[in-house]
């Protein structure tokens, strides 16, 4: 008699399903997977449900920010303790891509170092050193720790997540230039993009944490407080932003056709839409007050709107910020103190940075690049697959 996980048709792994900061993902031990390459990503997607819009019948959530995965090692380097692969599953094409970082996965990845036995807990708080192997960066999480395990309970609240939870600090002073070794890689604080139409809109390309382009939203017709039933179903505004995230991804030597950008740099650079504060209702039917924020932002990811925005992209946000002059710079209500608060679809929420002197470019530096998420083991799983697709 076969017990529950010896199906002759079927295979298994073990992965665990996890929630970090606003996206959601499966985390895997390296161990446990074939060695990089088509068989790999072919479990990968296998696993995922894709390609199916719906992900029906894989783990996949039918959308990108829970169509995530990480793959984690012990680190050989002297300066981390984990080695952190991420890759983004696409929905409805049997592709992985590992071109760029997801920051709220990241915020995951030392909880599971930690529960898995990877890292050694040390209470209350334990630095985990992270090196992400797509972009080369070290980054730090500080995670609460109770009883060996890392702490779940507590009272930090993020907008986009149901209730409250321990809060785990992300220290990414070390992601400006993570794709293209400047944080702003053409040398230009703001640039024109001209657009095939005839149009043309002011951007600010700046590289932390992750690539990404920032736009006024009114440059292309948005007041900045639109939710997702506006943008996503704006094929012409959607066309528009590939536009720009190509011509970007073009100049900053991502592609080499921005025609192609899709294949040739899926997902980076991101494009982030950034207006002055005003109020708005979010996804959940809450209202963000315009004085409880510094700036409003509608982040367009994998050609659709991010429901609240992705930890790298608040990131890169923070680090324009503190650029004079720069597009982001010239609509926040206020670019001193240590904390940018960022108007979102789904509320509000802080990132942390720090300049080592006064910002006057091209001398602006960081002591602090960060931003705080919580994450929860949401199960320790064995997953199955069909032989005839291992």
């Amino acid at each position: 008699m076969t017990t529950p996980s010896e199906q002759p048709d079927q295979a298994t792994v073990h992965c665990v399903l996890m929630r970090g900061g606003t996206s959601k993902g499966l985390y895997f031990h390296e161990a446990d997977l074939p060695v990089p390459g088509p068989t790999r990503d072919a479990l990968l997607v296998r696993l995922m449900g894709s390609p199916d819009p719906l992900q029906v019948d894989g783990l996949g959530g039918s959308r990108p920010i829970t169509s995530k995965l990480a793959i984690i090692a012990p680190s050989e380097r002297d300066d981390a303790d984990i080695d952190y692969t991420f890759g983004q599953v696409e929905i409805e094409r049997a592709v992985v891509h590992y071109s760029g970082n997801c920051g709220n996965i990241s915020v995951g990845v030392g909880p599971f170092a930690i529960d898995e036995g990877l890292v050694k807990a040390v209470e209350p708080t334990t630095p985990v050193r992270i090196h992400n192997t797509n972009s080369g960066v070290v980054m730090t999480a500080h995670v609460p720790v109770h009883l060996g395990r890392a702490r779940v309970l507590g009272d930090f609240a993020i907008p986009g997540v149901p209730g409250t939870g321990a809060e785990i600090v992300m220290d990414w002073s070390h992601s400006v230039g993570a794709k293209t070794g400047k944080l702003l890689p053409t040398g230009e604080v703001v640039e024109k993009i001209d657009l095939d139409g005839g149009a043309a809109v002011r951007a600010t390309i700046c590289d932390a944490g992750n690539p990404t382009v920032w736009v006024p939203a009114a440059d292309v017709g948005l007041d900045g407080s639109e939710l997702a039933d506006r943008i996503n179903r704006d094929t012409v505004l959607i066309e528009t932003a590939r536009e720009i995230r190509g011509k970007a991804a073009e100049r900053i030597g991502l592609c080499a056709d921005w025609r192609r950008v899709d294949e040739q740099s899926p997902g980076l650079p991101m494009v982030g839409f950034v207006s002055e504060p005003a109020g708005y209702p979010t996804l959940n039917g809450t209202f963000a007050q315009a004085v409880n924020m510094d700036l409003r932002v509608r982040l367009l990811f994998m050609d659709r709107l991010h429901e609240s925005i992705s930890g790298t992209a608040s990131i890169c946000l923070a680090a324009a910020s503190r650029i004079p002059r720069s597009v982001v710079n010239s609509v926040i209500a206020r670019s001193e103190g240590d904390t940018v608060l960022i108007g979102h679809p789904s509320g509000i929420t802080p990132a942390k940075v720090v300049t080592r002197t006064v910002p006057q470019w091209p001398s602006v530096s960081f002591e602090m690049l960060g931003f705080s998420r919580t994450a929860r083991r949401l199960m320790d799983s064995t997953a199955y697959y069909p032989r005839a697709d291992a």
